[in-house]
This record gives structure tokens, C-alpha cells and sequence, in this order.
């Protein structure tokens, strides 16, 4: 019997408790991996969510609380993980927030907790994570940016920054780490998801709003709202984008490093 691809290997997920992170994590368990699965301090998905990767088939799983907009938090949340299993070798920085306003219209204080959290928090970790995997030879990141670090969409100016930031973080780390490690040992990549509109909580209410429009039909509700964007007219699921983060921690994903990936229906192509 083969052991999983990714057995003895540890990976911090953030922004976890649910949705696409929560997606991720069970993915990687199932492949092997243990996991660190964070999200804010007091969560009420946690205790759901790690059974989750329990039965997923986690190697080991914990739950790190932390507030990704203080450095100081971040350094208390790494420090933990670090220490958890000796290491991480996985890292994929999930967790983000969202809000708009016109551009002269947006706090100054919701602009900088989105960049802090989208951005900045990425950083943090990245910056404690690398170390250990460039010692190893082998370590994967992977930053879940959006289409929004692609292209602008209106009212979404901080998002936008902090997501078109987070692409050019990440292309300097796979620079910075691609000539370590070895074909054997994987090496280090560092690369980016960008999903378009995808099945989460967090955009169910925009689809209910929209069916409602149509006549209570959600599929027409969901085409609706996806028209003017994204071409094939579907969302993707968290295990869609789960299934891609997964791909790109197997060992010989070892090339592909520096890339944004888009799973958006065509949307950045038009």
C-alpha cells in the first residue's frame, strides 16, 4: 500500500472554519496531511470544522485562533503552528474580508483592515513559514487571491489593492525560492488561486436576492447575477478550488511556481 501524497507533511490553512479554507484544509487532510486550521479567536464552526478533517482523514488537526489584523497576533499564531509538529510545510492564505464603497467614500479604517488582512497578514506568515521550508527543501504556498487581483471591479478599492498586492507578494517568494530544494525533494513554490463567484455563505444572500427577481428559480437567480462577469454563467465549488490548492502541494508540481491561477469561467479572459 502507497502511503498518501501528502503524509508527514504539516499545513496551516487560514481563514478555515469554513468555506473555501475549510475546503482546502479537508482536502490536504485527505491527502495526509496534518493540519493547523485558524480562523478568529472564539469561532463557533471550529469544534464542526475539525471533525470535519478528522473524518476527512487528518494525520493530526488543530485550531489556532488569531486576529490576522495585528502583527502581533499573527507572530503568537506562527509561533504555535511552528511549534505544533516542527515545522510547516504547507502554507495557504485563505482568510480575507470584503467591503465596498466608492473610493472617497471608504473608512480609512475598513481600508486598512482589508489590506491588513488580505495582504499584510500573508506576509507574516510567509515570512515565518519560508525559513523552515527552504531548510527542507520542500514547501508549498498558496495564496488565495480572486479575480480582483486581476482585474478592478468598482467600489472594491481596498480589496482590489490588497488582492493585485498579494499576486506580486507571491511572485516575488517563487523568485526568491525557486532555485531551492531539489526535483526529489520538491522544492519550493509559491503560487496564487484567483476563484471568481464561488458556492459559499458569505454570497448566498446576493443569489437569493436574485432568484427572487426570476421568479423564485435560483439557477436562473445565479446566472443572473454571474452574466455580466463570468462567462460560463456557473459557480465553482470549495472542493473545486480545493482539488487545484491540493494539486499544487504534490512533489512534482515543483515547476509550477510564480503563477495566478484563475478559476473564474472566463472571466479574465474576455
Amino acid at each position: 500500500m502507497t502511503s498518501p501524497l501528502l503524509a508527514h507533511r504539516t499545513a496551516l490553512v487560514t481563514g478555515a472554519a469554513q468555506g473555501i479554507g475549510l475546503a482546502i484544509a479537508a482536502r490536504l487532510a485527505a491527502a495526509g496531511a496534518r493540519v493547523v486550521l485558524h480562523d478568529l479567536p472564539g469561532s463557533p464552526h471550529a469544534d464542526e470544522a475539525l471533525a470535519a478533517l478528522r473524518d476527512a482523514g487528518a494525520g493530526d488537526a488543530c485550531f489556532i485562533g488569531a486576529d490576522l489584523r495585528a502583527g502581533d497576533r499573527i507572530d503568537a499564531l506562527m509561533d504555535e503552528a511552528l511549534r505544533w509538529h516542527g515545522g510547516i510545510d504547507i502554507l495557504v492564505n485563505n482568510a480575507g474580508i470584503q467591503a465596498t464603497a466608492p473610493l472617497v467614500d471608504m473608512p480609512p479604517q475598513r481600508w486598512d483592515d482589508i489590506v491588513a488582512v488580505n495582504l499584510s497578514a500573508a506576509f507574516h506568515t510567509m515570512r515565518r513559514a519560508l525559513p523552515g521550508m527552504l531548510a527542507r527543501g520542500y514547501g508549498r504556498v498558496v495564496n488565495i487571491a480572486s479575480v480582483h487581483g486581476l482585474v478592478a471591479s468598482r467600489e472594491k478599492a481596498p480589496y482590489v489593492a490588497a488582492k493585485f498586492g498579494l499576486v506580486g507578494l507571491t511572485r516575488v517568494a517563487a523568485l526568491e525560492c525557486a532555485s531551492a530544494g531539489t526535483r526529489a525533494s520538491g522544492g519550493i513554490t509559491a503560487n496564487c488561486i484567483a476563484p471568481g463567484w464561488t458556492e459559499t455563505s458569505l454570497i448566498e444572500p446576493q443569489v437569493l436576492q436574485r432568484a427572487q427577481a426570476v421568479g423564485g428559480d435560483r439557477e436562473a437567480g445565479v446566472r443572473e447575477l454571474l452574466r455580466e462577469k463570468q462567462p460560463s454563467q456557473r459557480m465553482s465549488l470549495p472542493s473545486e478550488i480545493a482539488e487545484l490548492a491540493c494539486m499544487l502541494c504534490q512533489p512534482w508540481a515543483h515547476n509550477i511556481n510564480g503563477t495566478t491561477l484563475p478559476v473564474d469561467g472566463g472571466w479574465t479572459a474576455q
